[in-house]
């Protein structure tokens, strides 16, 4: 029996608590804000308010699992929303995103100490170091979940890429990381008793960690559901309709697009949609002023602003998996993004999409140039991304979890889940 925490409960997340909950193994699932979007409050609230908290809501039957701990996370987003820098400062706000995590990483680790029951702790990455001594005190097993790649490569490479480009490294967060946060994150990996990856890529980044110990399992993000009897309108003339979805920050190689985009001229029509890390980072500035700008929608929305849209580019430079590159595919959206996502095990080269090396715009603006010449091309690419993506829906995602966790699984496998 498990506990599973996260105090935000994000797409994989949910996914997680489902599998789980399904195979009967879920126990208790500690989160920030639980919404309850049918309640009756809710249809009184401001649209957005309302928006940002259905995105903390999950499925009926997991309710009875569910312990909230609501005021930092509560107060995160009301710092987001009321602009209280000082509130969700890296690392040293309130209500930081650094201090949620801790803040709910301490919670589970009394309830561990006082409560029985559970075999097993399945936590995530900067959430895990108090939980996961007090499970091991009590005999449980640690299931740490790694979502993005290992810090050690990540800042070797934002690093060079401060210096590549000067105007965006504002952006890159994950510089100014202290040394004891960092430090936590290799604790929470040496008391782990298996680390679970989504992506390839993600688990090669370990090889930094010389000093790990536990088995790494993969187990592959999932597309939502494909609805395979719509058929996509080709865009057989005017400009290609092209998309970046995710934070707008250097990791996710936003300069390179850009500058894709500035090649291809008026040739494409662009859709910027993604929260901002900073308000002082130029370039940015003056890109979101010229472009259609997007800054945050509901789930919903986001799967159909991509189904408008011709191809997704998505150049990130470090990456866990790129949800996003599954999710344009289920809407017909071919993608171009590089191999460090999880690109290379969704992506059939040239046929449901392209990679790229990172930090090519050239190479980006000559995949867009090849797919605004031939449309029909492009409307073949569309249909192949989406008959992948009904390949690789979230029930693989749970399946390979549940594998991982199941005290009979073989988690020193490569891969709980083939792509």
């Amino acid at each position: 029996m498990l506990l599973l925490s996260h105090p935000t409960g994000n797409e994989f997340v949910r996914h997680a608590a489902r599998a789980f909950n399904d195979a009967n193994v879920l126990g208790e699932f500690h989160t920030g804000v639980s919404w309850n979007p049918h309640s009756a409050v809710n249809a009184f609230l401001p649209r957005r308010l309302r928006a940002e908290l259905g995105r903390r809501s999950f499925a009926p039957e997991l309710r009875p699992h569910i312990h909230n701990h609501p005021w930092r996370e509560a107060g995160r987003l009301a710092g987001q929303a009321l602009g209280i820098r000082a509130l969700i400062h890296h690392e040293s706000g309130p209500c930081s995103v650094d201090a949620v995590f801790r803040d709910l990483d301490r919670r589970v680790a009394r309830r561990l100490r006082h409560v029985g029951g559970f075999t097993g702790l399945y936590a995530y990455e900067d959430g895990a170091e108090f939980s996961f001594r007090a499970a091991q005190a009590a005999g449980l097993k640690c299931f740490y979940d790694l979502p993005i790649g290992y810090w050690r490569a990540a800042r070797d490479l934002f690093r060079e890429e401060s210096e590549r480009e000067p105007e965006w490294a504002c952006t890159l967060t994950g510089n100014l990381d202290s040394n004891a946060k960092l430090e936590r994150k290799d604790e929470e990996l040496r008391l782990a008793s298996v680390v679970v990856v989504a992506s390839s890529f993600t688990r090669r980044t370990l090889e930094r960690m010389t000093d790990l110990r536990a088995p790494i399992v993969v187990v592959p993000y999932g597309a939502p559901p494909v609805d395979t009897m719509k058929v996509k309108e080709p865009n057989l003339k005017g400009p290609l309709r092209v998309m970046f979805a995710g934070s707008l920050t250097q990791r996710k190689g936003v300069s390179y697009f850009l500058k894709a985009c500035e090649l291809m001229k008026s040739a494409v029509e662009v859709t910027i949609v993604g929260r901002k890390s900073t308000d002082e980072c130029r370039p940015l500035e003056d890109a979101l002023n010229r472009h259609r700008y997007i800054a945050s929608v509901p789930h919903a929305e986001m799967l159909a602003e991509m189904a408008r849209q011709d191809v997704l580019v998505f150049p990130s430079l470090f990456e866990g998996f790129g949800l996003v590159i599954l999710e344009a595919m289920a809407q017909g959206v071919p993608v171009i993004t590089t191999s460090h996502t999880a690109g290379p095990e969704v992506i059939t080269e040239g046929e449901d999409g392209f990679l790229v090396p990172i930090r090519d715009a050239q190479a980006i603006a000559e995949k867009l140039e090849l797919l605004a010449a031939d449309r029909r091309r492009l409307w073949d690419m569309a249909e192949a991304a989406r008959r992948k993506a009904a390949k690789l829906g979230w029930e693989h995602y749970r399946r390979g979890l549940v594998a991982a966790v199941q005290p009979e699984s073989s988690a020193v496998r490569p891969a709980a889940v083939a792509v």
